[in-house]
C-alpha cells in the first residue's frame, strides 16, 4: 500500500477546480477545497465510520475498501454492499472492465438503491455520471443514505458540513460563491441547544411518563375507534408509521393512497418510507415545532413517539374542547 502522502500528492489534480474549457456554458460543478477534505468530522465520516462499515459489512466475501473516493466509482463494491444490505439479486455482471460497462452496472445498481430508498433520481443528491466521475460528496450522500436506511444504528457523526466552491459556466465565463454541503443532520439530543417539554418530563419527572403515555393511548384509541383498529403499546405499534398514518388521516382529512406507502411493511426501508411521509405530512400542517428524525420513531424511541402525537393530541384536543379553552401539556 503506497504512503498516505504519495496518495495525496497523486489525488492533488483532482482537487483543482474546474476551468472554462472543461465546464460547458450552463453546466455547473461543486469544487471541495483541501481545507474541507481536511475537516476532522468529514474525516471521521469517510474512515472511521463508512469505511469501517463497508469493510465489516463485506467481510465475508474478503472486500476491502480503502478510499471511497477511488474504490467506489466502478459498482463492483456498489453491487456487493446493496445485496448484501437489501437481500436482493442484482441482475448484473460481477465485474465491469470498460467505461461503458462500469456506467451500465452503476445505472442498474442505483435505480434499485434509489427504489429502496424511496428516492426519485431527480431528487436525489448522487447520480451514475457523478458516481462514476468519483464524486466524493455524491458518494457519501449515497452511503450516508444507505447506512440511514439499512442500518439505522450506525453511529454517524451529527452535524458533518464541509464548505464547498459551486461553479458555474455562463456567457460571461466561470461564476463561483461558497455554500455549505450538509452530508449528516444535527442530532436533536446533542445538537439542539433548547430543550422540550418531553426532554423536562424524561429528565425531571420520570415517574409521570407512564400517564401521559396512558392519556395519549387513549386519545389515539378512540380517534381509531371506526378504523377497528386500537393500540395497546405506543412504544412499539408507531415504529412501522402505518398506525401512524391513517391516525393523521383520520385526524386532518388526509386520502392516502395504498401506492403511496406500505401497509404492511416488511422492511426497515419501507418503515422509514412511512415515517418520513407522516413527519413530512405534520411539517406541511404546522404541527411539528421540535425536529423529530424519522430514524427515531423507527427504532421505538418513546421521547420522538411521544412528541409526534402530543402535535395532533393537542391541536384536537383544542378542537373539541367543549368551551374552546386549550388544555395545555398534560401533567
Amino acid at each position: 500500500m503506497e504512503p498516505e502522502s504519495l496518495y495525496d500528492l497523486l489525488q492533488l489534480p483532482k482537487e483543482e477546480p474546474p476551468t472554462e474549457e472543461e465546464l460547458p456554458r450552463g453546466g455547473k460543478k461543486k469544487y471541495l477545497p483541501p481545507n474541507s477534505r481536511r475537516d476532522p468530522k468529514f474525516e471521521e465520516l469517510q474512515k472511521q465510520v463508512l469505511m469501517e462499515w463497508i469493510n465489516t459489512t463485506l467481510l465475508p466475501e474478503h472486500i476491502v475498501v480503502r478510499s471511497l473516493e477511488e474504490d467506489i466509482f466502478d459498482g463492483l463494491i456498489l453491487h456487493h454492499l446493496f445485496e448484501k444490505l437489501a437481500s436482493l439479486k442484482l441482475e448484473v455482471e460481477e465485474i465491469a472492465l470498460t467505461a461503458a460497462s462500469q456506467r451500465r452496472k452503476l445505472r442498474v445498481i442505483l435505480e434499485a438503491t434509489n427504489h429502496s430508498l424511496q428516492v426519485d433520481e431527480l431528487q436525489a443528491k448522487w447520480s451514475v455520471e457523478a458516481i462514476f466521475n468519483k464524486d466524493l460528496l455524491a458518494t457519501l450522500h449515497l452511503l450516508v443514505a444507505l447506512a440511514r436506511c439499512f442500518q439505522p444504528d450506525l453511529p454517524l457523526p451529527a452535524n458533518v458540513q464541509v464548505e464547498v466552491i459551486r461553479i458555474e459556466s455562463t456567457r460571461t465565463g466561470l461564476k463561483s460563491e461558497k455554500v455549505v454541503e450538509q452530508l449528516t443532520e444535527c442530532s436533536a439530543h446533542k445538537d439542539q441547544s433548547s430543550q422540550d417539554v418531553f426532554d423536562e418530563l424524561f429528565k425531571l419527572a420520570p415517574e409521570k411518563v407512564h400517564a401521559v403515555k396512558e392519556a395519549i393511548v387513549s386519545f389515539v384509541n378512540q380517534k381509531l375507534e371506526r378504523l377497528g383498529l386500537s393500540v395497546q403499546s405506543l412504544d412499539t405499534q408507531f415504529a412501522d408509521g402505518v398506525i401512524l398514518l391513517l391516525l393523521i388521516g383520520q385526524l386532518e382529512g388526509f386520502f392516502l393512497h395504498l401506492k403511496e406507502f406500505h401497509l404492511t411493511p416488511s422492511s426497515p426501508a419501507e418503515m422509514l418510507h412511512n415515517v418520513t411521509l407522516a413527519l413530512e405530512l405534520l411539517k406541511d400542517e404546522g404541527l411539528l415545532s421540535y425536529p423529530v428524525n424519522p430514524e427515531d420513531i423507527v427504532n421505538k424511541d418513546a421521547k420522538s413517539t411521544l412528541r409526534v402525537l402530543y402535535s395532533l393530541f393537542l391541536k384536537h384536543t383544542m378542537r373539541t374542547d367543549g368551551d374552546g379553552a386549550p388544555r395545555g401539556t398534560p401533567n
